[in-house]
């Protein structure tokens, strides 16, 4: 059975105050991107969980997301027969993209189709929290407005057709945990909602990721492909969560040249 994780991006990031339990609360929204990964599975008559990858080197043992969210589903229902999994990955890692929370959501669901289990998609959504704050978002995979962990999600409107968006990741690794301790948490005083909903040509100069500032300033030439995205004419362009992917939003009549670079480059036309 197979099914094919998409990546998200994030449209602006606030990081508002350090919870108690260690956490941030965040309001962003998360974007689906229809750039995927492929996921299957396949019953097995082995004692244990097979899995497999190709693609984009990933760690293929207890630590990944695709074998935690197995283990959560077999813990609550133990007559969960051992699987073949096999994972091909296309999303570029610790890109800032939720590559890795959304093969895990797609897992979550395959298992729940495959052997029937009749989970809610409100079950699905614990079981995706307990795999990471972003997984929630792709067992609902539409534009959502998130806040606490990333996790409270409420569905907008949110219709990019007249626009292509343009993806870039240099192949630089972020350290989700090294960007927070660089971020002074702060209360913006205009809600991303409330930007978001404006059009988009208004938005560079109000939608902003808090990752931008650290990020930026030690690695630099992540901040240059923004301005270059920029200089060929983008109507807006941000890095995606903490980064290292940088994307843009440029009308679709625009023609744009391919990176030169030896970067990740793609160019793929919203049709929501």
């Amino acid at each position: 059975m197979l099914s094919f994780p998409n990546c998200k991006i994030n449209f602006g990031l606030n990081i508002i105050n350090k919870r108690d339990d260690g956490y941030h609360n965040i309001e962003t929204v998360f974007y689906p991107v229809p750039l995927t990964d492929v996921a299957e599975i396949i019953p097995t008559k082995n004692i244990s969980v097979e899995f497999t990858t190709s693609g984009i080197s990933v760690n293929n043992d207890s630590s990944n997301l695709c074998i935690k969210a197995y283990n959560l589903i077999k813990k609550d229902f133990p007559n969960l027969p051992p699987v073949k999994m096999h994972l091909h990955k296309v999303i570029p890692l610790g890109a800032g993209l939720g590559g890795g929370s959304a093969d895990a959501a797609f897992i979550l669901q395959l298992l729940n189709d495959k052997f029937s289990l009749a989970l809610s998609k409100d079950q699905l959504i614990d079981y995706a929290l307990q795999t990471g704050s972003d997984c929630p978002f792709f067992i609902i995979n539409k534009p959502c407005f998130a806040t606490g962990r990333g996790e409270v999600l409420h569905p907008i409107d949110l219709k990019l057709t007249a626009y292509k968006l343009v993806i870039i990741n240099p192949g630089i690794h972020i350290d989700t945990k090294w960007a927070f301790s660089k971020i002074k948490p702060n209360q913006p005083k205009v809600s991303i909602k409330d930007i978001i909903s404006q059009p988009v040509e208004t938005w560079k100069d109000q939608l902003k990721n808090d990752f931008e500032i650290p990020v930026f300033a030690e690695y630099p030439e992540i901040k240059n492909i923004k301005e270059d995205m920029y200089i060929k004419g983008a109507a807006y362009a941000s890095l995606s969560g903490s980064g290292s992917t940088v994307y843009a939003l440029f009308k679709k009549d625009k023609t744009i040249a391919t990176s030169t670079n030896n970067y990740f480059f793609k160019v793929i036309n919203l049709n929501n």
